[in-house]
């Protein structure tokens, strides 16, 4: 089972802070992520921080997204 993103917000430096259903705040890196596929286009600082809330998980302008589990899993939580 996967908690669902509730709010989104990108931060320099390629960051996301995500606020899960649960009401955990955690801090994800995406810049692991930026020499894959899609998300390669997220290089662009404008287009990275198009990056919305879509269903439970987030979603960029260029139809990027990235599972709510992975997004739970690889950040950290912000105390």
């Amino acid at each position: 089972m996967y908690l669902a993103i509730k709010h989104v917000q990108p931060q320099d430096d390629y960051l996301l802070l995500l606020t899960f259903e649960n009401g955990e705040k955690r801090q994800f890196d995406m810049k692991p992520y930026l020499n894959t596929g899609i998300f390669s286009e997220l290089k662009d600082l404008k287009v990275f921080k198009t990056v919305r809330k879509s269903f439970d998980t987030v979603e960029w302008a260029n139809e990027a997204d990235i599972d709510p589990e992975t997004l739970y899993q690889n950040s950290i939580k912000i105390e």
